[in-house]
């Protein structure tokens, strides 16, 4: 016996109605708002007016056009407010693991820059220094070139520009070009997804890709990272897709829009993903690769 639950056939119809208002995003009329549902507009038509008195859709009295009501507001409203992004995406973060068998961090913007706020980790050990807590550096992990890549310039420029002296300075000298990383903030976007392969830790690579609210903006990042070995890094490859549908999954339960995440096709060069440290302190061109994770 089928463990599927029974419904109620004329509200799963009625609301494919309101399923294709709220895809387009403006008023419809009559005509193409059923064909939008896949049904004609005499059957679309009793529907519309059971919405109309429940305050789900509206018709305009001078253009006929319809839209979604009142209360369809009121219960969006509901809903978001209700949303947690980090606890839909800590869901579909433990699903991602077991279908890729990686680890699957999920991040988010805080007070020190892009933090780590849980990991789900997979069946077998990897061991990668990566927990809650962890502060990601922007320009040299994936995690952090997705908040580099969409979160606003004014917020981001100033850590942008601490994190090029910090690397200038430390153990291994990278001075990094600010095209270049114009560059690579480009290829995330271009992708919408951020990769590395191989660095800092060598041997891991990661894909990162952003989640998005309701309103458009970053909510988090969900970047899946494992050993070399088992972790295919072509931009097309099963991972990279495994990825993008995990962050499409939460973008669209908490209200964003999945189709952001869905790459330019587009024919572009490809950016290098690692850079060697300069010799006499030289400035790198912007065809340099930079170290990553």
């Amino acid at each position: 016996m089928s463990g599927e639950r029974r419904g109620i056939q004329s509200v799963e119809v009625g609301g494919q109605l309101l399923r294709a208002l709220a895809d387009a995003g403006v008023p419809m009329m009559l005509k193409e708002l059923a064909a939008a549902a896949g049904m004609t507009p005499a059957k679309a038509h009793p529907y519309l007016v059971s919405f109309g008195k429940l305050g789900l859709v509206e018709q305009d009295p001078l253009t006929g056009r319809y839209k979604l009501g009142a209360f369809a507001l009121r219960m969006g409203l509901a809903a978001l407010h209700a949303l947690n992004p980090v606890r839909v995406a800590n869901e579909v973060a433990a699903q991602l693991a077991d279908e890729v068998g990686q680890n699957v961090a999920i991040a988010v913007w805080g007070n020190l820059g892009a933090t780590v706020v849980d990991v789900e980790e997979c069946q077998r050990a990897i061991h990668v220094n990566m927990r809650p807590g962890t502060v990601m550096g922007l320009l040299t992990t994936a995690t952090g070139r997705v908040f580099a890549a969409y979160l606003p310039p004014r917020l981001i420029e100033p850590l942008i520009e601490r994190e090029l002296q910090r690397l200038a300075v430390g153990s291994q000298r990278l001075r990094i070009s600010r095209r270049f990383v114009e560059e690579q903030v480009a290829e995330v976007r271009r992708h919408a997804m951020a990769r590395v392969v191989g660095q800092p830790i060598p041997g891991i690579n990661a894909f990162s890709a952003p989640v998005f609210d309701h309103n458009g903006h970053l909510a988090l990042a969900l970047t899946v990272l494992g050993p070399e070995d088992s972790f295919d890094p072509d931009w097309d490859g099963p991972m990279a897709q495994a990825v993008r549908r995990a962050a499409q999954t939460v973008t669209e339960r908490v209200g964003g829009d999945p189709k952001k995440l869905v790459p330019d096709t587009a024919e572009k060069e490809p950016v290098p993903d690692a850079l060697e440290p300069t010799q006499g302190g030289a400035q790198p061109s912007s065809t340099d690769p930079i170290i990553s994770w």
